[in-house]
């Protein structure tokens, strides 16, 4: 059992076409695709500036006396 060879992985390929369908496989690679994509923009939307981080987020201090 040195690895999985390529005429392996052609024979799983085929049993996965065979089991599901060209169309079920291709709609489940859009799907991946589309939340791939939708994950990479809300990381790149989710960091705000450094700067107007730190002065809207600036703690409040009362002097109680």
């Amino acid at each position: 059992m040195a690895g999985i060879s390529i005429t392996k992985l052609l024979i799983i390929g085929a049993l996965i076409v065979l089991l599901f369908g060209t169309n079920k496989l291709r709609s489940l690679g859009s799907d991946l695709g589309a939340a791939i994509k939708g994950f990479k923009k809300a990381m790149d939307n989710d960091t705000p500036p450094a700067e107007a981080n730190t002065e809207a987020h600036a703690p409040q201090v009362e002097d109680k006396k």
